[in-house]
């Protein structure tokens, strides 16, 4: 009996098509790559980068009982391991393309082989953990789409399992990439196994949290052996990437004492405290060459977590914070000489001109590895309002190279999020990133801005509704004070009000351009001509005498 067996357990889960789209397929040799399409009004469609899995998809059979499809299992089972690997890492090292860098490659509408090279310099990681059959690969990397990555779990005061599941496919319905489960409270296992098993997106974990659930919740009490344990359980059941606090050394804690926040990491203030109360290095440090075998048996890939990462703008850039970072890289390299994917976790709070030293010297000591941040958020006055002010940094850091960001919702530092609060972080997340990737320069990733604004120009509004990231709420915008049906095809909106439109105006001018056989500017002079004869007409008075009607 699996905890998917559990009929107590009933969660309500969100399906059917984003409005206005619909799920298309693409057969990619052989392999069916999912797609959101948007039919527009002129015959033309827009084909989106899709992470909602099965859900949207009006063709699909949910049962959250019975979980997603097994769509990579014949993709595992059919593979030999690669230098005695199973990772992807090791399989690209050895030149291999797996169905997985297929998959992926036709998402991002770049070469296979491209994907490949990538993954075996370590700077993308596809994370797949082979006992995570369910999930549709996705790459992350500083030369591919920007990534999210959502936020769920239960703590010890607040949700439930089925708050969990229906969070994890809300999430994934509005765009992210990625979920991290970052359970504290009760049934830590049997969450994590509902949520694996219907999940579409690859899975992450911070093991310590559980490992600590087990010893009681004392930090002192914990060891290695607990901790390893608890990873493979993780590994077993299908977590595809962990983060793993190994940078946290004895002899950086002491860097922290002077600074505002101090040690704002969950997991990074477990392993201080370990380390503090035992007087001895990390046995996350000690024993990551273990830690580096049992993740390559599954391919699990490393997120290393930056523990001590600043938890306020005056800790920004401080000596705790890149002494971790200098053994993350030395980390990084070890886990790459065993085949293990890794990326580096980052901060954090950080103002906007100390950005760009954060990426540097990431890439420098770690070697170009995926770069994975919180916001960062560029400054700590706005609580309610933090999915903004991190969403400001972390535009920027992932137009400078950043290849995955990690969501905040406007419940940052004052509580569990919500349903709501999960797709606003999700939202205004996907802004961040595509943002980044049109000043990346990207390859396609203007063509939906451009569908939009050819859509907004032509006032096909139910056009421009249904390209954006939240449809349903920029329909109900416009119809708070427009709700009638041919207010869809106005020209105007309540802002300017039928005489002020600037975009009808423009319309207006280039007609007659056309009908004049004028340039644009010919027009506008030709325009302005007229009405100067007009005024001389009129005797040049500013002002005309009033007539009754």
């Amino acid at each position: 009996m699996t905890a998917l067996d559990d009929r107590s357990v009933r969660p309500s889960v969100t399906t059917g098509p984003i409005t206005g789209s619909r799920k298309v397929y693409r057969e990619v040799d052989g392999i069916r790559v999912p797609f959101r399409r948007v039919d527009l009004t002129n015959g033309e469609h827009v084909d989106l980068y899709d992470t909602s899995g099965p859900y949207t998809d009006d063709d699909a059979t949910i049962d959250v009982h019975n979980g997603l499809e097994r769509i990579r299992q014949s993709w595992v089972d059919e593979r030999e391991p690669a230098n005695g690997a199973v990772s992807q890492l090791a399989y690209a090292k050895a030149g291999v393309i797996t169905r997985e860098m297929r998959f992926v490659a036709a998402r991002e509408g770049v070469d296979p082989q491209f994907v490949r090279d990538e993954v075996a310099i370590g700077r993308a990681v596809i994370p797949v953990n082979r006992n995570h059959p369910e999930v549709e690969p996705a790459i992350i990397g500083k030369k591919f789409l920007v990534k999210i990555n959502a936020n769920i779990g239960n703590s010890a005061v607040s949700s439930s399992i089925e708050d969990e599941v229906d969070k994890l496919v809300w999430a994934t319905r509005w765009g992210a990439d990625t979920v991290m489960d970052l359970s504290t409270g009760k049934r830590i296992h049997e969450t994590r196994e509902w949520i694996l098993r219907n999940s579409p997106v690859p899975i992450g974990t911070v093991p310590i949290y559980q490992a600590l659930e087990k010893v009681g919740g004392d930090p002192a009490k914990l060891s290695w052996e607990a901790y390893r344990d608890t990873v493979i359980e993780q590994c077993e059941q299908g977590v595809d990437y962990m983060t793993v606090h190994a940078g946290v050394l004895l002899r950086y804690v002491p860097l922290t004492a002077r600074r505002v926040t101090g040690i704002v990491s969950r997991g990074g203030s477990i392993m201080a405290a370990w380390c503090l109360a035992h007087h001895r290095e990390s046995f996350l440090y000690t024993n990551f060459v273990e830690l580096c075998e049992i993740l390559r048996a599954y391919d699990v890939t490393f997120s290393l977590g930056d523990g001590l990462r600043p938890g306020s703008i005056a800790d920004a850039n401080d000596a705790a914070q890149f002494a971790e970072l200098r053994t993350l890289g030395e980390l990084t390299h070890v886990a790459r000489e065993h085949d293990v994917q890794v990326m580096i976790e980052g901060p954090g709070h950080v103002p906007m001109h100390k950005i760009a030293e954060n990426v540097r010297l990431e890439e420098e000591l770690c070697g170009e590895a995926p770069f994975y941040t919180l916001g960062p958020l560029a400054t700590d006055i706005a609580p309610a309002y933090d999915h903004i002010t991190s969403a400001i940094g972390a535009a920027q850091i992932g137009w400078l190279g950043t290849a995955m960001l990690c969501y905040v919702t406007p419940k940052e530092h004052l509580g569990l999020p919500n349903r709501d609060d999960v797709k606003t972080g999700v939202i205004t997340y996907k802004i961040a990133a595509h943002s980044a990737d049109l000043a990346k320069g990207h390859p396609g990733a203007q063509d939906w801005d451009d569908a939009l604004s050819k859509a907004r120009f032509e006032f096909r509004w139910t056009d421009q509704f249904n390209l954006s990231l939240d449809p349903d709420t920029a329909r109900a915008f416009h119809d708070e004070t427009l709700p009638a049906e041919p207010a869809k095809t106005a020209h105007f909106c309540s802002m300017c009000g039928p005489k002020f439109c600037s975009m009808r105006i423009t319309q207006d001018v280039r007609k007659y351009a056309e009908e004049h056989g004028l340039t644009e500017v010919a027009a506008i002079e030709e325009g302005m001509a007229e009405m100067s004869e007009r005024f001389h007409d009129h005797g040049g008075q500013v002002y005309l005498p009033v007539v009754d009607r």
